[in-house]
This record gives structure tokens, C-alpha cells and sequence, in this order.
């Protein structure tokens, strides 16, 4: 079966061969930028077209290289974790990342921080990311 970076809509995966395969991931990708982005004064920071055609995939691995907790969902479809959760935006335009739990789990506390930290790690891997306040003051973040 093939990696899949934790979006959030998925089931909780974890433990070390997961960490592990999300190490040979990022390392991988982080090969991509090297190759790709050789006329960049840093390669490293430039996203990659690999990743700028699968945005959601590249922000999902990003966020789960760095450490920052998935959220998750169980075969119900109910929401099981408190953690991130990257779409696609309507119309394809960007990615949205969204701190997101079960109900009483605490995620509307945390958001901000959080998100916070979601955006300054995609900003340092070259993404413009912009945390915003959406419709009944929930945040999240617009990733282009």
C-alpha cells in the first residue's frame, strides 16, 4: 500500500514504523525540492511542482513531519482526535487546514495557537500560509 500523509479524515495512525515511513516521506520530498528547485538560493524552501499539483498531500506531510497532531475520524465518519485537517478549498484554489476535534474536545480553545503554529511551519517550508477568522469566528488557514 502507498504512504498517504494524515489529512485528518482518515484513522489515527501512529507508532514508530508510521514515524518512520513519514521521515523517508519528507526526506523524499525534501529530495524533490533539491532536484527541482536547483536555481534557488535555498531549494529546500521553494515548493516543488510535485507539490504545488498535490497541494493537499504536500501540507498534510508537512504538518505530520513536523510533529503536529492529525486529527481523525472512525469508520462512522465521527470525529475521534483533536488535530489538523487539510482540504482542498472550493474551486481548487488553494489548501484550508483547520484545527478540529471531537464535540468537547477542546479544538476551539487551541485553535489559535495552533493554526499558529500550522502556518509557521508552512511559511518556513516556502508556502504562503495566512490564518484567518471564518464564519462563527472559527479560525483556520488559507495555504497557497
Amino acid at each position: 500500500m502507498a504512504f498517504e500523509a494524515a489529512t485528518g479524515d482518515g484513522p489515527v495512525e501512529s507508532g514508530e514504523r508510521r514515524a518512520a515511513e513519514v521521515r523517508v516521506a519528507f526526506a523524499g520530498l525534501l529530495q524533490i525540492r533539491r532536484l527541482t528547485n536547483s536555481g534557488a538560493a535555498r531549494p529546500e524552501s521553494v515548493p516543488a511542482a510535485w507539490e504545488r499539483a498535490r497541494p493537499v498531500r504536500a501540507v498534510a506531510l508537512a504538518l505530520e513531519a513536523a510533529g503536529v497532531a492529525a486529527s481523525a475520524v472512525d469508520a462512522a465518519g465521527e470525529r475521534t482526535a483533536v488535530g489538523y485537517r487539510v482540504a482542498a478549498e472550493e474551486g481548487g484554489a488553494g489548501v484550508r487546514v483547520e484545527w478540529t476535534g471531537p464535540r468537547g474536545g477542546g479544538a476551539a480553545q487551541d485553535e489559535e495557537r495552533a493554526l499558529g503554529e500550522c502556518a509557521r511551519i508552512l511559511v518556513e517550508l516556502g508556502w504562503d500560509a495566512l490564518v484567518y477568522r471564518g464564519p462563527r469566528g472559527r479560525r483556520f488557514v488559507e495555504v497557497r
